[in-house]
């Protein structure tokens, strides 16, 4: 062991405190023993553990900070006050003002992907949503209806993940359901209502379903399919104290397209809103080389120099906002999901203001959890569920929480990073779920969950002109964390903002948000 490794270990044990990894690998690197005792100072009398936040000068949101220190009081003149408790509403502490992270933290280690880490992934998966369909129905395991003749004929419900789907000569519908002892068929008669759910089968999500075994035990006629779904009972939290958070997505700096006339615009409108928030699902820049013959399309060429001007068009912002900045496909971390969060070489310029989270995350403002997702899965989604359309987002993030999944099938267009745990299961359930990626703005509630894609800052592309994609640009969505109502304000045009009472999701229509049911 040598010496400051040692001096670690003494120094705490000494001090009576455990402490983070995160703080070991910075005082070794440091290599200062002067530093332990620094960090033990501002280790807080009634905590147990030393956290990245007590090391001198340094602030990571997440986690508990130094408190300040106690001050002299006279004994004979004043009271000893009582120590108040965290208020709870049975299942959440309540935040107060500030960022918590609940899942999503910038610097997660993230070791490399073994074959048997993708055993371990959809077990895992199978578990954790079969856990939230169990109270539905007695399933039982596969191999016990494969394997021996006591239910042939006799009605039975299984819980499985979809492994295949095809549709038969006749128009019916059969799936590949496995669980961990074995795998049958099921069919979906198109004569029955069960078929409409059917359709919308997409592989490895998890499901329930209930019906009839065949007489030879090889297929299950479905009667009924169930998801696991937000609970029908499921009510939102709501902030006890005023808050407000505004939501974009997709800025795209360094493009073309990118509209900075009217960012300017929402920069100067951010301090006339109210917001203590302000959350960004992705994308920030247009990259490099992320599509062929992109280079023609660039105002910023390099992708350094993209950040930097990102951090330049947001320095402009109230230093007292808290920024939390998730990344997209077209940013400079790993393609699979879950995205680390943006790493420090290209965001040493961001002003302290911002918290750099994973995509995806759940961050907490004031007790209401907000999921926050870029949105890349929509791309499979879209071309697997019929009926899907870019141009209705909203809708797809509804299927998101019916499946309590953002990116169920593998092997498609969305690169997904095996590992021991499924990140990318919807739970708990948040109160707002924030995407973007289509560039289509578009809002909704389900089940008491604020749905909302947040367009983007880009005018239409090339690309989108081919595939006669009509872009919602320059929007921005204020959501007042006690009544989770909406606000939609419009900067495309030059001039003051417009408070806009309602937004265009699709051509079908217009959206009212005192329509939206919390």
């Amino acid at each position: 062991m040598n010496d400051i490794r040692q001096a670690i270990v003494q120094k705490f044990l000494a001090a009576n405190l455990q402490v983070h990894p995160e703080v070991v690998i910075h005082l070794q690197k440091c290599d200062d023993p002067a530093l332990i005792d620094k960090v033990i100072a501002n280790v807080p009398p009634n905590a147990f553990v030393a956290v990245p936040s007590h090391i001198p000068g340094r602030k990571i949101r997440g986690f508990e900070p130094p408190l300040p220190a106690p001050v002299q009081v006279e004994e004979e003149t004043t009271a000893p006050e009582k120590e108040e408790k965290g208020e709870t509403d049975g299942e959440r502490f309540l935040q107060g003002p500030g960022v918590d992270i609940v899942y999503g933290q910038a610097n997660q280690a993230h070791a490399g992907v073994d074959f048997s880490d993708f055993v371990h992934y959809f077990r895992n998966r199978y578990d954790r949503l079969g856990a939230m369909l169990r109270p539905r129905g007695d399933a039982m395991p596969i191999s016990g209806l494969t394997q021996t003749t006591r239910y042939r004929q006799t009605d039975v419900t299984i819980t499985g993940m979809i492994v295949e789907v095809r549709n038969t000569a006749k128009g019916n519908r059969i799936a590949v359901l496995e669980d961990p002892t074995d795998i049958i068929n099921v069919l979906f008669n198109n004569q029955r209502e069960v078929f409409s759910e059917a359709e919308r089968l997409i592989p490895d999500e998890v499901v329930m379903v209930k019906g009839r075994l065949s007489n030879d035990g090889s297929m299950l006629f479905a009667d009924s399919l169930m998801r696991p779904d937000i609970p029908v009972s499921h009510a939102p939290f709501r902030s006890k104290t005023p808050g407000k958070a505004i939501m974009i997505s997709d800025v795209h700096v360094g493009s073309d397209t990118f509209l900075e006339e009217a960012w300017q615009r929402f920069v100067d409108w951010v301090p006339k809103s109210g917001a203590q928030y302000l959350l960004i699902a992705g994308d920030l820049v247009d990259g490099i080389g992320i599509y062929p013959d992109q280079d023609k399309e660039l105002t910023i060429p390099n992708i350094f120099r993209q950040y930097e001007r990102f951090s330049e068009l947001i320095a402009g912002l109230p230093t007292d906002i808290e920024i939390v900045i998730a990344p997209g496909n077209h940013d400079a971390v790993r393609g699979s999901e879950p995205q680390p969060a943006l790493p420090d070489m290209f965001t040493s310029t961001f002003p302290p203001s911002v918290t750099l989270v994973e995509n995806p995350c759940m961050v907490n403002l004031q007790g209401v959890n907000v999921l926050m997702y870029h949105g890349r899965s929509y791309d499979d989604m879209i071309s697997m569920i019929p009926g899907a359309s870019y141009d209705r987002a909203e809708e797809m993030m509804k299927e998101m929480l019916v499946r309590r999944h953002i990116a169920c099938t593998y092997g498609e267009r969305t690169p997904i990073l095996a590992a021991k745990e499924d990140a990318l299961i919807i739970d708990p359930i948040p109160e707002i779920f924030l995407t973007g990626h289509v560039h289509i703005a578009g809002i909704t509630s389900y089940r008491g969950v604020l749905c909302i894609n947040a367009g983007t800052w880009q005018s239409q592309t090339g690309f989108q002109k081919q595939m006669n994609i009509q872009p919602t640009p320059a929007l921005a969505v204020l959501v007042d964390l006690q009544t989770l109502k909406p606000e939609f304000w419009d900067f495309s045009a030059p001039g003051a903002p417009v408070r806009r009472d309602t937004m265009k999701p699709h051509p079908a229509g217009w959206v009212d948000p005192a329509e939206i049911q919390h």
